[in-house]
């Protein structure tokens, strides 16, 4: 009797730790389909089970008016464009999933998408205005929102989600490869905010032909809002120093920036082209640059 004992507790142990392995294999591999990635993902896969949620965009197509036979090809462009900037937010959503501090999805997926999608926007409602009335208020379907899947799922230790959806972000830690920033504590006194630069962008006002009187008002305001934009920048580049990765300024910064300037050249070009050549090119003079 008490050799038998041990075998059959030998067994039942056997089956016990069989099924817990099944049962974990279960779970490895349902982590694996509700993440998307394939087994060989790593730890990317444990940051990515708690789902960084998705981004939903008001449909510009149902809001449009008639258009014109003339204009079909550019809007129909456009269109797809909308949905491709949708694709590569919910794509670069999923691929940071961790990065950043509580406002990282807004400041560089969120605050982007409504950028190109104001620019988009305005393409559309240009290309319907050549022959027909111009849509007015498209851009307020510019913004998006994130339905969150309960967390952005990123603090804490070895990546795993904090209770309350990014509650405390533990300093950011478990943001591996962005180990130190501790929450950005000390930072070195931000070094006097030294290691910020300034951003500095092409100017536009030399570039312009001769503004005609019907359009100096409109131009004007947009001259002065590219400096708004430079200036907001320039800010938000001090005020975030030690933050992100090796790619936040490009990611939430230059290219929210350049996307805004692109917006805003477009429409002095517009308000000169009412009533006389519309400047070419404008466009080159949108992105800037970061100097150390």
């Amino acid at each position: 009797m008490s050799r038998a004992l041990p075998k059959y507790n030998k067994r039942r142990v056997t089956f016990i730790g069989g099924a817990a392995a099944v049962a974990l294999s279960g779970t490895v591999i349902a982590g694996f389909a509700l993440a998307g990635e394939t087994p060989d993902s790593g730890t990317k896969n444990a940051r990515t089970l708690a789902g960084p949620g998705t981004i939903s965009c008001p449909d510009v197509r149902s809001k449009l008016p008639a258009v014109p036979a003339s204009a079909k090809a550019e809007v129909d462009r456009n269109l797809t464009l909308l949905n491709t900037q949708i694709q590569e937010a919910n794509k670069r959503l999923v691929d940071t999933v961790g990065q950043g501090g509580p406002n990282f999805v807004q400041n560089a997926i969120l605050g982007p998408l409504k950028d190109k999608r104001v620019s988009t926007v305005n393409r559309i409602a240009t290309a319907i205005g050549r022959t027909a009335a111009k849509p007015q208020g498209l851009d307020s379907l510019a913004t998006c929102t994130l339905n969150a899947a309960g967390t952005n799922a990123g603090g804490g230790a070895a990546g795993k989600p904090q209770a309350g959806g990014n509650a405390g972000n533990a300093g950011n830690a478990g943001n591996a490869g962005n180990a130190g920033n501790a929450g950005n504590a000390g930072n070195a006194g931000n070094a006097g905010n030294a290691a910020a630069g300034t951003i500095t962008c092409p100017d536009v006002r030399s570039k312009l032909p001769a503004v005609p009187a019907s359009a100096k008002a409109e131009v004007d305001r947009n001259l002065t809002l590219l400096n708004t934009q430079i200036q907001e920048a320039n800010k938000r580049l001090v005020d975030t120093v030690g933050q992100g990765g090796p790619n936040f300024v490009q990611n939430a910064i230059l290219g929210p920036l350049k996307d805004k300037r692109v917006s805003t050249v477009n429409r002095i070009a517009t308000a000169i082209g009412r009533t006389a050549a519309k400047p070419q090119g404008l466009d080159s003079l949108a992105a800037c640059t970061l100097t150390k």
